[in-house]
């Protein structure tokens, strides 16, 4: 099999179709031994990876970066979905049945844009939060409001997540500082953690993106320590 022609289709999207041609390239007998040997659980710390560098370069405003990093984000798409497509256990998948679930998922969600009356109410953004949240709902029934949220997201982000799926369900409790035990001292970890939470909660009154301001905040911090780096004497 022959490397594609950057660019082939003039369609928007049509080297996305190069994309998946170069990965089964890679993955199929003759291509990358290391690609070979990949599976969805090994190939799962690089999508945490790169969706990471993905946020990293949107914030930095560097959009030479951005298109970089997002094209590293597909290759992770692209690469599970081609495993896939090997599965034995009957559930085997490819990237068309991928992009598929999406359009359906996204034609379902919007009917605000694709239904037969489509426009015939203005909506405003919380609106069309408000409905998302509801097909959704309607789609996945969960035990419990907090089914769905990823245990290992970051903890700001976690915590965040949390305390918005509380809100928005009317379930948020009352926060109060806990009552001293005279007995003990609170451990230090305690009171740090409290007051973390207290922050991101906070940050969620405030519509404030607690894990992208704390990011914001580290790279100024960087950047003095880079600079005073500089100022050293040799």
């Amino acid at each position: 099999m022959s490397v594609p022609g950057p660019g082939e289709a003039d369609r928007p999207g049509g080297a996305l179709l190069d994309a998946v041609a170069v990965m089964d390239r890679l993955r199929s007998p003759g291509g990358c031994p290391w690609d070979a040997e990949q599976t969805h659980a090994s190939l799962a710390p690089y999508a945490i990876e790169e969706a990471h560098e993905v946020a990293e370069a949107a914030e930095s405003g560097d959009a030479a970066a951005l298109q970089e990093e997002l094209g590293d984000l597909l290759l992770q798409v692209l690469f599970h979905a081609r495993v896939a497509t090997e599965a034995s256990d009957g559930v085997a998948f490819d990237i068309d049945d991928v992009a598929r679930t999406l359009v359906a998922k996204l034609v379902r969600r919007h009917p605000h844009v694709f239904a037969a009356d489509a426009g015939a109410a203005a909506l405003t953004p919380a609106d069309v939060n408000r409905n998302w949240d509801a097909i959704k709902a309607q789609e996945k029934v969960r035990e419990s409001i907090l089914d769905g949220i990823p245990p290992h997201l970051p903890a700001l982000a976690r915590a965040q997540k949390v305390l918005g799926r509380a809100r928005k369900a009317g379930l948020e409790p009352d926060h109060h500082e806990p009552a001293p035990d005279p007995a003990s001292e609170p451990a230090p970890s305690d009171i740090i953690g409290a007051a973390l939470l207290e922050l991101v909660r906070r940050a969620d009154a405030e519509h404030v993106d607690a894990e992208a301001a704390l990011r914001a905040q580290t790279r100024a911090l960087e950047a003095r320590i880079r600079a005073a780096e500089r100022d050293l004497p040799l």
